[in-house]
C-alpha cells in the first residue's frame, strides 16, 4: 500500500504535458521563440509523444515557416501510420506550404484502392480541395486552383439535388422533425464556410484573369516570329517535348486509375470511373468573359453571405472593374455599415470617390441619372460630410495612427489621391512602430503586429509603390520580429524543424529519441512511415 507521501509523487510524464500546455499559451500569445524552447524541452524530455510534434508544427506555422511544419507533421505522421487524423494533418501542412504533389501522395494513402484524386472528389473532400485550389491560387496556376473551387461548389449543387429525394422519403416514413431539419438545412446551405471560400476564391481567379488575360495562340505565334530562327525552332522543339511528356503521363495516370478501379482489393471487379477531359482546368481558364462567370458566384454570396465584410469587398471589386457604378456604391455602403473602420472599407470608399471625380461630365441620360443618384445619396456618408477626400484620409490616419493596416492603407490613398506625395506616404509606412500590447507583462512582451500583415504591407510596398529597395529594408526589418519566417528569410527560418536531441549522447528521462539513421538519404518526407530527423530543409519549397 502507497504511503501518502509516495502518493503525492508526479509522474514523470505530468512536466512534459505541462511544457506542452506552457508552449501553446505562449503559442497563442504570439510569442514563438519562447514556445519553440518549450516544446522543445518536452521533445527532449519524451521524444515518443506524437502530439508534441505536431504542436511544434503549428507553432512553426503560426510563427511563418510553413515547410518545417510540414516535415513536423510528416514526421509526427510517420510515427502512427495508422491515424488517419495524423494523415489529414499532415496533407494539411504540405498544401499550406505548397507541397502540392507530396501532399496528394499523402493523401492517397487513406483513400480506396490507392486511387488518387477521384477518389477524394468523391468523398466530397472539401478542407483538402479547398487547400489545393488556395495553393494553386499562391503559385499561379489560375486552371487547377478554378478546378479545385469549383469542385467545391459542385458539391453543393449535388447536395441540393439529392434533397428532392428526401420529401417523398420524409413524407411516407412520417419522419418530420428530420425532414424540417432538412428544410432549414436547406435554406442555409450555401451560408456554409466552404462555400463561401469556394466562390469566394473562385471570384478571384476569375477576376485575376480578367487582370492578366492568357495569351491567344495568334499572339504567341507573333511573339515566335519575333525571335532569330535558331531561338525559335529550340523553342518550338521544346514545346513539343513538353506536350509529349505531359501527354504520356496523362495516359500512364488514367492506365493506373483505370487498372485500380477495374480490380479493388478484394479481387472484384469495379465499374470504371468517367475519363476526367480536363485534369488541369485549361478549358476552365479559357472563358469568354471572366467577369460574368465571377458575378454567378457573388449572387449566391451576396444572398447568403450579406453579413461577410468580404462579400461585400468582391463585390467592389468585381463592379469597379465592370463599370458598375451604382453596385460599386452599393458595396461601399454595406462595407461603411459593416465596418466603417476597416481599412478595407476606408480603400474602397476613397478609391470610389476618386474614381467618380475623375469621370467626365455625364453625357446621356443614363449616365446623368447615375450622377443624380450619387448627388443624392453623398450626404448620407457622415465620413464626406463637407471634407474633401485628402482630409477624409487625414482623419482616417489621425483615429487610427497606432495600427499598421490602417497606416498603410492611408499611405496608399495618399500615393493614390497625391500622387507626387509618393515619398511621404512610403515615410508614413516606415515609421510605424512596432509597440508592445497592453497587459501586466509578466509573461514577456507581445509585440502588436501579426506576421501576414507585415506580409501585406511588404507587397504593397514592392507592388503599389514598385519601390524594391523600400521593400527590402521592411523585409529585413520584419526579419527581426519573425525570425522563424521563410518569407522574411528570418534568421531560424531554416533551422527551426531540427529535432532536438537527436545527437544528444545522454538519455532522455521518458522514452527514446528517434534515431536519425532513420532518416531517408536524400528526401525530406517519408511515405513509408520511416521515423527520421527533420535537419535539412533544402529539399522544401519556401513559401
Amino acid at each position: 500500500m502507497l504511503s501518502w507521501k509516495s502518493s503525492q509523487i508526479e509522474p514523470p510524464s505530468t512536466l512534459m504535458w505541462t511544457l506542452l500546455l506552457v508552449s501553446q499559451h505562449y503559442d497563442r500569445r504570439s510569442q514563438y521563440d519562447i514556445a519553440l524552447d518549450k516544446i522543445d524541452e518536452a521533445i527532449l524530455h519524451t521524444p515518443t509523444v506524437i502530439d508534441l510534434y505536431s504542436i511544434k508544427g503549428n507553432i512553426l506555422q503560426h510563427a511563418g515557416n510553413f515547410s518545417a511544419a510540414a516535415a513536423l507533421a510528416d514526421e509526427a505522421r510517420s510515427m502512427d501510420l495508422a491515424d488517419r487524423y495524423l494523415n489529414s494533418e499532415c496533407v494539411m501542412q504540405m498544401l499550406q506550404a505548397d507541397q502540392v504533389g507530396l501532399a496528394e501522395k499523402t493523401a492517397v494513402l487513406f483513400t480506396k484502392d490507392g486511387d488518387q484524386h477521384n477518389n477524394l472528389h468523391d468523398m466530397q473532400c472539401m478542407w483538402y480541395e479547398l487547400a489545393s485550389g488556395e495553393s494553386y491560387f499562391r503559385q499561379g496556376d489560375l486552371g487547377r486552383a478554378l478546378k479545385n473551387f469549383l469542385a467545391v461548389e459542385k458539391h453543393y449543387t449535388d447536395m441540393t439535388e439529392d434533397q428532392f429525394d428526401f420529401h417523398s422519403y420524409c413524407l411516407r416514413k412520417m419522419t418530420l422533425r428530420a425532414y424540417v431539419s432538412m428544410l432549414k438545412f436547406q435554406d442555409r446551405l450555401h451560408a456554409h464556410e466552404y462555400f463561401h471560400k469556394a466562390a469566394a476564391g473562385a471570384i478571384r481567379c476569375y477576376m485575376k484573369l480578367h487582370d492578366s488575360p492568357l495569351k491567344s495562340s495568334a499572339e504567341e505565334n507573333d511573339e515566335l516570329s519575333k525571335l532569330p530562327a535558331a531561338q525559335r525552332k529550340k523553342l518550338r522543339q521544346k514545346q513539343k517535348k513538353a506536350e509529349a511528356r505531359a501527354k504520356r503521363e496523362a495516359e500512364e495516370k488514367q492506365e493506373d486509375e483505370t487498372t485500380s478501379t477495374n480490380s479493388s482489393k478484394s479481387g472484384k471487379k469495379q465499374q470504371a470511373r468517367p475519363v476526367d477531359l480536363d485534369p488541369h482546368g485549361e478549358k476552365l481558364v479559357q472563358v469568354e468573359d471572366p467577369l460574368a462567370e465571377a458575378t454567378k458566384y457573388l449572387k449566391l454570396l451576396q444572398n447568403n453571405s450579406s453579413d461577410s465584410l468580404e462579400t461585400h469587398i468582391l463585390s467592389f471589386e468585381l463592379n469597379m472593374r465592370k463599370q458598375k457604378v451604382l453596385l460599386a456604391f452599393q458595396a461601399v455602403k454595406q462595407l461603411i455599415k459593416l465596418d466603417e473602420n476597416n481599412p478595407d472599407s476606408h480603400r474602397s470608399l476613397i478609391r470610389f470617390f476618386h474614381r467618380i471625380n475623375n469621370l467626365p461630365a455625364p453625357a446621356t441620360d443614363s449616365e446623368k441619372l447615375i450622377w443624380n443618384v450619387l448627388e443624392a445619396e453623398r450626404p448620407d456618408l457622415r465620413q464626406l460630410h463637407g471634407k474633401s477626400l485628402v482630409e477624409v484620409n487625414i482623419n482616417f490616419l489621425e483615429k487610427h495612427n497606432a495600427s499598421l493596416t490602417h497606416r498603410a492603407a492611408a499611405a496608399e490613398m495618399m500615393y493614390l489621391l497625391e500622387p507626387d506625395k509618393k515619398l511621404q506616404a512610403i515615410k508614413l509606412i516606415e515609421d510605424s512602430t512596432n509597440n508592445t500590447a497592453s497587459g501586466n507583462g509578466v509573461l514577456g512582451p507581445i509585440k502588436e503586429w501579426g506576421i501576414q500583415d507585415c506580409i501585406d504591407v511588404h507587397k504593397l510596398l514592392d507592388t503599389v509603390f514598385a519601390d524594391q529597395d523600400v521593400a527590402n529594408r521592411w523585409k529585413v526589418r520584419c526579419a527581426e520580429y519573425f525570425p522563424c519566417s521563410t518569407y522574411f528569410e528570418g534568421v531560424k527560418s531554416a533551422i527551426t524543424a531540427h529535432i532536438p536531441g537527436s545527437t544528444s549522447e545522454s538519455s532522455p528521462e521518458n522514452g527514446d529519441v528517434p534515431s536519425p539513421q532513420a532518416k531517408l538519404e536524400g528526401d525530406a518526407h517519408s511515405l513509408n512511415g520511416t521515423v527520421h530527423v527533420v535537419d535539412d530543409l533544402s529539399n522544401l519549397s519556401m513559401r
